[in-house]
C-alpha cells in the first residue's frame, strides 16, 4: 500500500467515522426537537461532501488517463453526483436529501463494483480500491439513511 492509498483510507476512516457519529446522535435525538433538524442538516452536509470526494476520485483517474474507453462516461458520472451533493446542500430540505443521498451512495456503489468486474472499464490505479469503494460507499449509504428510520 503506498503513502497516497493509506491517507486515503485513512481520510475516509476519519470522515465517515464522524458521519456514523452524527447519524447515531441524530437517532437518539426527538423527532420533534429542532435540535434534530441541525443534526440531520450534518449528516446531509458531510454526506454530501463526502459523496462530491469518493465522485472526485473517478473524475481524476479519468482525467489522468483520457484516453481510456469510457473516461468521458466516467467524467459524466461523476458530475451527476456532483449535481446530487450539490441539491443536498443548497436546495432540499434534510428529510428529503438524506434518502436521495443514499440512493447515491447506493449508486456510486453499483458504479465501482461495474468497475470491479469491468462492465466499465477499470481504470483505477489499484485492483481492490472499485471492491473496497463499493463496500464503502453501501455502508455510507446505511449511515445517511439511518435518521429516516425513527421519523
Amino acid at each position: 500500500m503506498t503513502q497516497a492509498h493509506l491517507a486515503l483510507a485513512l481520510a475516509a476512516a476519519a470522515f465517515g467515522g464522524a458521519l456514523a457519529w452524527l447519524a447515531i446522535l441524530c437517532t437518539r435525538i426527538d423527532v420533534g426537537d429542532p435540535e434534530r433538524l441541525v443534526v440531520e442538516l450534518r449528516v446531509v452536509q458531510l454526506g454530501s461532501l463526502l459523496l462530491a470526494f469518493v465522485a472526485a476520485v473517478y473524475l481524476g483517474v479519468a482525467v489522468a488517463n483520457p484516453n481510456a474507453p469510457g473516461a468521458g462516461l466516467d467524467i459524466a458520472l461523476a458530475m451527476g453526483f456532483f449535481v446530487v451533493a450539490g441539491l443536498a446542500t443548497t436546495v432540499w430540505e434534510p428529510a428529503a436529501a438524506l434518502p436521495r443521498l443514499a440512493l447515491a451512495w447506493a449508486a456510486h456503489g453499483a458504479i465501482d463494483m461495474a468497475h470491479a468486474v469491468e462492465l466499465l472499464p477499470a481504470v483505477a490505479a489499484t485492483p481492490w480500491y472499485p471492491a473496497a469503494a463499493a463496500t464503502y460507499d453501501v455502508i455510507v449509504a446505511g449511515l445517511c439513511y439511518l435518521p429516516l428510520l425513527r421519523r
